[in-house]
């Protein structure tokens, strides 16, 4: 089992930035963040795979960055230049299977483990 702690949301003007942090029980092979908008499905944002690079979703990418300090069991991420529509649940994400975090899967998020989300609201 692992558990997931989710903090860092809070609300900003558009343009602002912000950075999540996802704090883990144990390091897992892979790690990814989603967010889920009012009225809509959750989406894959990033992931960041213990061996390889990060995966990003075309709506963030050169705008998110997402980290992780397997030292410390955590993962971040750093959101810049923020939109209106960026506002959503942010969900931190674990699994230590190799398959759910390859780059044609992980947005499906087929994830094991689940933070409880923190709220991110951007503002116009």
């Amino acid at each position: 089992q692992v558990q997931l702690v989710e903090s860092g949301g809070g609300s900003v003007q558009a343009g602002g930035s912000l950075r999540l942090s996802c704090s883990a029980s144990r390091n897992t092979y892979c790690m990814a963040w989603f967010r889920q908008a009012t009225g809509k499905e959750r989406e894959g944002v990033a992931s960041f795979p213990t061996a390889g690079g990060p995966n990003y979703a075309r709506a963030v990418g050169g705008r998110f960055t997402i980290s992780r300090d397997n030292g410390n069991n955590t993962l971040y991420l750093q959101m810049s230049d923020l939109k209106p529509e960026d506002t959503a649940v942010y969900f931190c994400a674990a699994d230590f299977r190799v398959w759910v975090c390859t780059s044609a899967s992980w947005s499906r998020g087929e994830f094991e483990f689940w933070g409880q989300g923190t709220q991110v609201t951007v503002s116009s």
